[in-house]
């Protein structure tokens, strides 16, 4: 499998884009991104340009949305090669051949050199070496449109609507770009037929791309899979600033690429039902740079004989890298096993919004095989810098690093109601950035091996006894270093923690809204309905905490359990006392999760 990289030459500025290559790293391929949206945080109190992202952590809801408003948390769009930008003035492309085809009643012979073929509404065109702008309007109901040459093409959708009883709707067979333009002001959709009844029937999609798919327009497209996926390129695809894409799949994923995904713009809405399918899958990097990406998944595991191991659905899943750096992701698996998003690679989350929601519980396979449901799941590090991060899971961990975690900038906003918020297999380090860790039935921020604590904002919240709020890997030779920023821990701190900087502990109350001042600045945060006995806290001067206050201003943080830099007004004050470590385990005030959850 072919894989899209980058390399980058240093110029007086800035580092810049120099071409595509198949011997760059990835880390060369993030820099050369130019994210210019946010900034990454401190090693101070409370990191106050941290992106803290909207919406209310116990109620935000993730819903297709076609509406065409884009977020305008976009960076620069990002494009592999010079050729897939049509506003590069060193692009070739000319597209001044036009052809078009009416599927409802096609022509057949040579039309301005492109040889047409119609068998029973199975239409072929071949191009050869020309490079030809293909307009299909109409519609068929037992037809398909295949597209055969050896130039690039543009195919244009200027209200046309296909299915296919027995292949692609759109089958571009040509290994050259295709560009895919959706005409302003139309509708458009492609639906294929489940022929699985037919062994030998293996085409990929309703829409199939053999080489580079470019979208590109601002009508709307919708894709139905049925036998397969919705969208397959076994290139690369590109979304781009005005795309309105739909995709579903009732027997695989929705969107499908080999060699990298990109998404630029757009509102791409996706739905797929099929067990263990991807609403949007790739074997290479998945990017996105702006527009709003919202994806469903409702399908169950399923067992993968081949791999021999459970699989879950996933509403993004990468086989290699995943960043982003603007725009949104809206994700909800609700299936057994089922993932938001599943990273095999590495993660960078600089810029945008991230909204994630799993519902489902685990997913077993003959009891010997299984598949968890969590939020976030990478198995490389994940690094955040600049995004937020809203996550709410019913079973398993919000957040999991198979090996590191390290946030400088940004937000985490985690929940889960059954493991870890936010857990890493390897090292947790926060320099920056808001983190918000709850759990009602497992630990807040878990780490097996060191936690960092350096700065930014951390509100931590564990379950009673024996879990806490903030842990680290005591058990393997490794601790929790207290060592700067900001730290709220309902349920204590692991034993054996290094404090750098001092800390204090105070009893606490549930559903009460606390201020916490120390020099100039004031946190105020909400209290679960449930937790740890013990309330941690560490600042880096001496702070003051009082209960039960109102507050105004500020800057809501903490999916809404949090205001930072708000004035805080009324109240009463609590004692803090020293303290120097350990669990401060054991069942804490109110009941079993309830309140706000």
């Amino acid at each position: 499998m072919k894989k899209t990289t980058l390399t980058l030459v240093l110029t007086a500025s800035a580092l810049a884009l120099a071409a595509c290559t198949t011997d760059s790293t990835y880390d060369d391929f993030l820099n050369s991104q130019n994210y210019t949206g946010g900034t990454s945080g401190t090693t101070g109190s409370n990191s106050g340009s941290a992106n803290l992202g909207t919406g209310d952590l116990s109620s935000f809801t993730v819903a297709i949305d076609k509406s065409t408003a884009e977020p305008a948390t976009n960076a620069t769009a990002f494009y592999p090669e010079a050729e897939d930008n049509l506003d590069d003035s060193s692009n070739s492309s000319d597209f001044s051949t036009e052809v078009t085809i009416d599927v409802s009643n096609p022509t057949t012979g040579t039309v301005n050199g492109v040889e047409i073929t119609n068998n029973g509404g199975t239409i072929v065109c071949n191009h050869g070496s020309n490079k030809v702008s293909y307009v299909l309007t109409g519609t068929t109901n037992n037809g398909s449109v295949t597209i055969i040459g050896d130039k690039k093409c543009e195919v244009k959708l200027n209200g046309v609507h296909i299915t296919s009883p027995d292949s692609a709707a759109l089958n571009v067979l040509c290994k050259k770009r295709c560009f895919l333009y959706v005409a302003d002001g139309t509708t458009n959709s492609l639906t294929d037929t489940d022929c699985s009844s037919d062994a030998a029937n293996e085409h990929k999609g309703a829409l199939y791309a053999k080489g580079k798919l470019l979208f590109h327009g601002t009508g709307s497209l919708e894709v139905n899979g049925r036998h397969n996926n919705a969208i397959h390129s076994a290139d690369y695809i590109i979304f781009n600033k005005g795309n309105n894409i739909y995709a579903t799949s009732s027997a695989n994923h929705g969107i499908k690429a080999n060699d990298g995904i990109f998404i630029n713009g757009g509102i791409i809405n996706v739905e797929v039902s099929a067990a263990a399918a991807k609403g949007i899958n790739c074997e290479d990097s998945i990017v996105v740079r702006g527009g709003r990406t919202t994806v469903i998944t409702t399908g169950t595991g399923a067992y993968d004989s081949t791999e021999q191991d459970a699989k879950g659905a996933a509403g993004i899943k990468t086989d290699t890298n995943f960043a982003i750096y603007g725009g949104q992701l809206h994700l909800l698996s609700t299936g057994a096993g089922g993932k938001g998003l599943k990273v095999d690679g590495q993660a960078d989350f600089n810029g945008g919004d991230v909204y994630v929601i799993t519902t489902g519980g685990e997913y077993s396979y003959s009891r010997n095989y299984t598949a968890s449901p969590k939020g976030i799941k990478v198995d490389g590090d994940m690094n955040v810098t600049g995004s937020a991060i809203l996550v709410r899971a019913a079973g398993h961990e919000a957040v999991e690093s198979k090996s590191n975690l390290t946030v400088t900038g940004g937000s985490i906003t985690a929940y889960s109601a059954a493991d870890d918020a936010v857990n890493a297999a390897g090292h947790i380090t926060v320099n920056g950035g808001y983190v918000l860790a709850y759990s009602s039935g497992n630990d807040g921020l878990d780490s097996n091996g060191n936690c960092y604590l350096n700065g930014g904002v951390v509100y931590a919240i564990g379950s009673s006894q024996p879990e806490v709020a903030i842990d680290a890997n005591t058990e393997g030779g490794y601790k929790l270093y207290v060592n700067g920023g900001t730290v709220i821990a309902i349920g204590g701190l692991e034993s054996g923690s290094q404090l750098s900087q001092s800390c204090y502990q105070a009893s606490w109350s549930t559903n009460r809204w606390y201020a916490l001042q120390y020099g100039d600045e004031t946190i105020a945060f909400q209290t679960p309905s449930y937790g740890g006995s013990t309330l941690v806290v560490s600042t880096p001067s001496t702070p003051s905490l009082t209960m039960g206050v109102s507050t105004s201003g500020g800057t809501s943080c903490f999916g809404g359990m949090g205001n930072s830099g708000c004035t805080a007004t009324g109240g009463t004050a609590v004692s803090l006392s020293s303290y120097s470590g350990g669990s401060g385990m054991g069942g804490g005030p109110g009941g079993m999760p309830g309140g706000r959850w």
